[in-house]
């Protein structure tokens, strides 16, 4: 008689699950600290350079770089893991003493699924809170040399607009609107396709409908001369926005603001499909980690002494890879307007959720 409840067993249910979880988070920790340790000791050099940094700012590092990393290698972590798990079982032959008991494929699967949709919502609500901000501060600190930092009101490290035919370089934006500050602005003064002056100011803030440029060394390569004045007033006509909206990471981005920028960017006429595509991913990419028990689930079936089990694991880690391949390629066809945003999100994860149930489908039968 064929058994059609969901868990037949809790405490088998709780075992699979227990396995699945630790070994995930046991992977995840030591790529995590193997990958911290080779960033960290590249980086430390850059910031130890800057006069004032010292071990506080080396620590300050580690703590923004941990939950960037831990983001994007949860789902690899959740692969390796799982593949562990089920060659674990295989080679002790508990997956067939599971079948023997009348259990399916699906009914073996069923708790790891349900433990990855928690994995799932965790690392969602991990990006939304720690992630975006450690991002968008990691990188603006980068961008200002590991300098210190203003305090986080939407910062925004090496921003590039075009006003007329001159090209602007703001270093670091922060604040919004009236409140919009800018640290180290350079405007590249084009004429007849040549630069006529290079603008550099130490700050810039908007007065009316231009920017206040304090502390200003112009050089004029006409008269290859340099002159510094305390103040000013330049890019007229030039809107906050322009700074604020001219670079949207996604990543940088909870949600609700990534959501609010878009609406912002369609007002102004910007283009928004990479921030779109981005939007969505933040919902696709965490449930990633719910595909890769399903690819990975043909390491758990067959018989081990067979001598297929180290085959069937490549094939499960070569599917997972291929699904990281394939959204990564997406998601730039997405950035470029060559597939529509939704497509671009949600196309890979649709198509090795369908790969994933006919092997573990092929793998039953």
């Amino acid at each position: 008689m064929i058994n059609l409840q969901f868990f037949p067993s809790r405490r088998l249910a709780i075992y699979t699950a227990k396995l699945f979880l630790t070994r995930s988070f046991a992977v995840l920790l030591a790529l995590v600290l193997v990958l911290m340790t080779l960033d960290l000791l590249g980086e430390s050099g850059k910031i130890l350079a800057v006069p004032g940094n010292g071990e506080a700012e080396l620590w300050k590092y580690v703590s923004l770089r941990v939950p960037m990393l831990i983001s994007r290698f949860l789902p690899f972590s959740v692969l390796l893991g799982t593949l562990i798990t089920f060659t674990t079982l295989n080679q002790h032959s508990e997956v067939i003493a599971m079948k023997a008991a009348g259990l399916s494929a699906h009914q073996i699967l069923a708790p790891i699924i349900v433990a990855s949709l928690f994995v799932a919502a965790a690392a969602f609500a991990f990006n939304e809170r720690v992630v975006t901000k450690a991002t968008r501060t990691a990188v603006a600190w980068d961008e200002n040399d590991y300098k210190p930092l203003p305090p986080d009101s939407g910062l925004l490290g090496n921003v590039w607009i075009m006003a007329g035919q001159d090209l602007v370089r703001a270093r670091l934006v922060s604040g919004r609107g009236a409140g919009t500050r800018i640290e180290r602005m350079t405007i590249y003064d084009r004429e007849n396709n040549r630069i006529a002056r290079i603008i550099d100011a130490k700050t810039a803030r908007p007065a009316g409908d231009a920017w206040q440029m304090a502390d200003v060394r112009i050089y004029d390569s006409g008269m290859n001369l340099v002159e510094k004045r305390p103040q000013l007033t330049a890019l007229e006509g030039v809107e906050p926005t322009r700074f604020t909206l001219a670079k949207v990471d996604p990543e940088a981005r909870d949600f609700f603001s990534l959501k609010s920028a878009i609406e912002e960017m369609e007002l102004a006429g910007r283009p928004t499909a990479e921030a779109r595509a981005g939007l969505w991913h933040k919902i696709s990419g965490p449930l990633s980690t719910i595909l890769m028990p399903l690819l990975a689930a043909i390491a758990a079936f067959g018989l081990a002494r067979s001598g297929k089990v180290l085959l069937r694991a490549v094939v499960g880690m070569g599917l997972g890879f291929m699904y990281f391949v394939a959204d990564n390629f997406a998601l730039a066809m997405g950035n470029v307007g060559a597939y529509p945003p939704l497509l671009a999100a949600w196309a890979p994860f649709f198509l090795f959720l369908l790969i994933g149930e006919a092997v573990l489908i092929r793998s039953e039968e």
